[in-house]
């Protein structure tokens, strides 16, 4: 599984018209926000919508990519001109770190933990 997209998080400060756009668009099931940070899950497991309206209201798509080992990965990202947008976090089930590579495109990495 090391190296593939498998996770994908949209930020909307409408959360309402980005379920009803995505939903319409793909099909997608959108959870009711599941936390007070009011993330959303979509497809069960298969990404996230977060209501950014408290924080900010950014809009943006991430993607995630599997790794085998975070940190690793955030220093070759960094040898290659990444920078570090968000770095490790360890919530006690996945370890992941949001960087920006050299034109300023917003991307994660991310590990379950034991993995």
């Amino acid at each position: 599984m090391s190296n593939e997209v498998d996770y994908f998080e949209i930020g909307s400060p409408d959360p309402e018209a980005s379920k009803a756009f995505y939903s319409g668009l793909f099909g997608w099931e959108v959870g009711p926000p599941s936390s007070p940070a009011q993330y959303s899950m979509v497809n069960t497991d298969e990404g996230g919508l977060w209501d950014t309206s408290g924080m900010g209201g950014a809009n943006w798509a991430i993607f995630y990519v599997h790794v085998d080992d975070v940190p690793a990965a955030i220093d070759k990202a960094t040898a290659l001109g990444a920078t570090v947008a968000l770095p490790l976090v360890d919530n006690g089930r996945i370890e992941f770190a949001q960087l920006l590579d050299p034109l300023g495109n917003r991307f994660a990495i991310w590990q379950p933990k034991g993995a």
